[in-house]
């Protein structure tokens, strides 16, 4: 557990070659957690692998606490992180959907410790990818999408923002099951999992071998954090990545599902139009889901060129 403030700790794990190349895995969400499959991108003959649950979620404590809990802060986490565990060179980052988000906006503020970013399932935070989340995909999931809005006016987000804070429990835990519940619902649309949850969904199990379903409890204090963040724009509105995206010269690897519905292939496409130094590789038949076959492949690919280039590096720089 590492302090980051009076108020969080996170819980934070590592793992593969002690004195290894360290390279941190941002887990998507918000509201989710890291998770022991996350470990499997990564060579660990060759990486030190870093794997954390950002504030309120999973492991860390408070769970579900949204207070001192907003997209800087995350940012400053990775660093108190590489701090408390003594990593003093340059790191890589890992991050799909809000985990890109993230490795983003790493980018933008500390590009002095960073060598490369892969992104799988880019999101940017943008108003208008939420508002595709929450009303575009209503054609792909109808059923869902009426269990979600029944009831509710149209601001869906601030609706569900507002029963998540209920002093109720039982009525603010029917709320967070709803909206996890359709959340998954679009979440193996075109994954081509549909007996596996996606790795992002509040209601995935904590290990590829867990087949009890979470606790309301956890699916709320999930659903709280997540909608505090979405509530606010992903904290992201005065300061969009996109448009800053041409001051990132790190090489950036985008794998990207041509059928992913969750984070549009556009989104991915107009980010490496504004990078610098970014490859997109489509994934022909990929969805949202890191856990599917292909993209789990393509993932795991990408890592491994990783390895190599900075195989490549770090024997020129020891020359």
């Amino acid at each position: 557990m590492v302090p980051v403030s009076p108020r969080h700790s996170l819980y934070v794990e590592r793992s593969g070659k002690k004195g290894g190349y360290p390279i941190f895995f941002l887990h998507g969400g918000p509201g989710s957690q890291s998770r022991a499959v996350h470990r499997r991108y990564f060579d660990p003959d060759f990486f030190d692998i870093v794997l954390f649950d950002q504030r309120g979620c999973g492991r860390s404590v408070p769970v579900g606490e949204t207070r001192e809990n907003d997209t800087a802060v995350l940012v400053e986490d990775i660093n108190a992180i590489r701090n408390a565990q003594e990593i003093t060179g340059n790191i890589s980052l890992l991050g799909g959907s809000w985990g890109s988000t993230l490795a983003l906006a790493y980018a933008l503020r500390y590009p002095q410790w960073l060598d490369e970013l892969i992104l799988r399932g880019v999101f940017l935070g943008t108003a208008e990818e939420l508002n595709w989340f929450t009303h575009g995909l209503s054609g792909f999931a109808p059923e869902a999408w009426t269990q979600l809005v029944s009831g509710r006016d149209s601001d869906i987000v601030d609706e569900y923002y507002q029963a998540v804070q209920d002093l109720d429990d039982r009525y603010a835990g029917e709320a967070a099951r709803r909206w996890a519940e359709y959340e998954m619902q679009i979440m193996r649309i075109g994954s081509g999992l549909q007996e596996q949850m996606s790795s992002t969904s509040p209601t995935t199990p904590t290990s590829p071998t867990t087949t009890s379903a979470p606790s309301i409890s956890a699916i709320l204090d999930s659903a709280r954090v997540q909608l505090h963040f979405l509530k606010h724009k992903c904290f992201l509105a005065q300061s969009p990545l996109l448009e800053a995206a041409h001051n990132i010269y790190q090489p950036v690897t985008i794998v990207q599902g041509r059928f992913d519905l969750v984070c549009p292939p556009i989104t991915a496409w107009r980010l490496s139009q504004r990078l610098p130094r970014a490859r997109l590789r489509m994934v022909e038949n990929g969805g949202h889901s890191a856990l599917s076959g292909s993209m789990a492949w393509a993932l795991r690919e990408e890592v491994d060129a990783l390895r190599d280039r900075l195989t490549t590096k770090l024997a020129g720089a020891v020359q």
